[in-house]
């Protein structure tokens, strides 16, 4: 997945600068955080928050725990688990801006000492053997092309035993999706699998499923809510169209119009390697 297209639609350039003048502008000191100050913003995925507790809850990690998150986007995920669940994580991302901006958040939260960024690709990861005690992903399988190698990876650095936890967008049977959307803004960069290509290439790796789940319809009423929404209100000063930037008004209009025409679902799985 090693592609400057991936990175050059996620680089905003000045994502940090932009980042903490928001916060200043809600009356925040980027220097004295907690990580929920940083939630509208950090928490990029359908549902924020609300879906990490979920995928937290479902993936069962424990203080002991040393768990991958593989395209870890600025950390908010990340730095959700290491807080709730006292694990040690290491975030991989290929985005370069957002690998540093996840470090330097991290360390203003104060959780520095249990959670790490890494830049890399998902597809040839930069961790030896059994490295990692879990690993999840939040929506970062739609970019990657070749989704055999990515499973591989997985395989490869999780200890046998250990957990995958994953909340991902797969394709639905409504044909082909409208762009843009916030993680192409074409489709050169959109590779979305079927939840059945997604369930069968991970068992062809050696997963074992432990749970599935299809939460389409709380993802579309996410939308419609943030939609009507946005009918109403002026956006806030911190939110992600500080890091989606001005077409997410034109994205989030999509996701809805995708959602609505089965063009895209949305999974949670649990599988043990």
């Amino acid at each position: 997945m090693d592609n400057p297209d991936v990175e050059a639609h996620y680089s905003r350039g000045n994502l940090a600068s932009i980042l903490f003048r928001a916060l200043e502008e809600t009356g925040l000191d980027p220097n004295n955080l907690h990580p929920d100050d940083l939630a509208p913003v950090d928490e990029f995925h359908i549902r924020g928050q609300e879906a990490t507790r979920e995928l937290i809850e479902l993936a069962g990690f424990g203080p002991e725990d040393h768990v991958l998150d593989a395209g870890c986007g600025i950390g908010g995920p990340a730095r959700h688990l290491a807080q709730q669940c006292g694990c040690r994580v290491t975030g991989l991302e290929l985005t370069r801006e957002y690998c540093h901006l996840a470090s330097d958040l991290t360390a203003k939260v104060g959780l520095d000492q249990r959670v790490e960024f890494q830049e890399g690709d998902a597809t040839a990861m930069p961790f030896g053997d059994q490295a990692f005690d879990g690993i999840w992903t939040l929506h970062m399988s739609m970019n990657v092309a070749n989704k055999d190698r990515l499973y591989a990876e997985m395989r490869r650095v999780l200890r046998p035993g250990g957990r995958l936890a994953m909340y991902e967008i797969v394709a639905g049977p409504g044909g082909a999706v409208h762009f843009p959307v916030p993680w192409a803004r074409s489709p050169a960069i959109s590779h979305l699998a079927s939840a059945e290509d997604l369930r069968s290439g991970l068992e062809a790796r050696g997963f074992r499923e432990r749970y599935w789940g299809d939460v389409t319809e709380p993802a579309t009423s996410f939308f419609t809510a943030m939609l009507e929404r946005a009918r109403q209100e002026e956006p806030p000063p911190l939110g992600l169209h500080l890091v989606l930037g001005p077409d997410m008004g034109e994205m989030a209009n999509n996701m809805l119009r995708n959602l609505e025409e089965d063009r895209i679902r949305v999974v949670q799985l649990v599988m043990e390697g």
